[in-house]
């Protein structure tokens, strides 16, 4: 995006969160102050704010987000999540505009360091999570989530192409072995981008995609941007060394989420957003297919 449009949109965003903070807060607007914008997402615009004293995180969500994010079930989910103490509180959420205020945690995210270093503490929350008992109302429902997506898509006439459909064909081959594992509550987009290392521990922020779901696609999520972070991860996880099947299953739950993502990506680009935010999502779709590919023929050797 040129300089001049993002200068615009900040300022927009900044009349918003002043009016909203103080409405939300019974204070003036003087008493709120955008302090920065946290970089690194590519759906919402999050910014850190201060009113009064106290220090909070604002999300507005990107062009057309709501086509992938049901607000409602969100605030459920960071309702489950706020019982196990693992994200910030959230303080206010619009279930209409999508708009999120939560308090502000120090720290810096998982992505700026070596993943590597802090498996165990990775581990931990996701093992919270699976065997807290939680059972969310809705389901994360991966096939029905594609279908959705796909039809996002099929509103500008795109077919995805042969590559798409075969890869998906090929991952719907193992749907029965997919199957025969629980289902546990789930973070739903665990990527080393949503855990945030603080003084006092790892937290795990964006609840958006959660719900009722196999636990170890949350262990793939951890190696959205290297799987080979997933592939450590697993028997930290487990506490043993991984069975040939259990390898099987992160690599497939990985090759959906290619899928899943590939559409998302693409949508971006017919909606403009690779010019208003300069990421190429044509790019990033075709990449998601290039993994996709790679992921399976490994699948296929456990």
């Amino acid at each position: 995006m040129k300089s001049e449009q993002m200068g615009m949109m900040d300022m927009d965003h900044e009349r918003l969160i002043k009016t909203t903070c103080a409405e939300v807060f019974g204070v003036d607007e003087t008493h709120v102050r955008l302090l920065h914008r946290l970089m690194g997402g590519m759906s919402n615009y999050t910014y850190v704010v201060e009113v009064g004293a106290a220090r909070y995180t604002f999300r507005i969500p990107g062009k057309k987000a709501e086509r992938f994010v049901d607000r409602t079930i969100e605030r459920h989910h960071l309702q489950l999540a706020e019982k196990l103490n693992l994200p910030n509180r959230t303080v206010h959420v619009d279930v209409a505009s999508g708009i999120k205020i939560a308090e502000y945690i120090d720290g810096v995210p998982l992505s700026e360091h070596n993943p590597l270093e802090y498996l165990e503490e990775a581990a931990d929350i996701l093992k919270t999570i699976h065997e807290s008992g939680l059972e969310s109302d809705y389901d994360y429902a991966p096939l029905e989530r594609l279908s959705v997506y796909e039809n996002h898509l099929r509103e500008f006439d795109h077919d995805h192409g042969d590559t798409y459909w075969a890869l998906k064909e090929k991952w719907l081959a193992y749907r029965p072995f997919l199957d025969e594992f629980s289902k546990t509550f789930v973070h739903g987009d665990a990527q080393i981008s949503n855990f945030v290392i603080a003084e006092d521990g790892l937290y795990l922020m964006d609840w958006e995609f959660s719900g009722n779901h196999d636990p170890f696609h949350d262990i793939a999520c951890f190696g959205n941007n290297n799987f080979d972070h997933a592939v450590a991860l697993l028997p930290v996880y487990l506490g043993r060394a991984p069975e040939a099947e259990e390898y099987r299953r992160l690599y497939l739950w990985r090759v959906f989420q290619t899928l899943q993502w590939h559409n998302v990506a693409r949508y971006k680009a017919y909606i403009g957003l690779s010019e208003e935010l300069g990421i190429d999502f044509d790019r990033v779709a075709e990449s998601y297919l290039e993994k996709a590919r790679a992921l399976l023929a490994k699948a296929e050797e456990f």
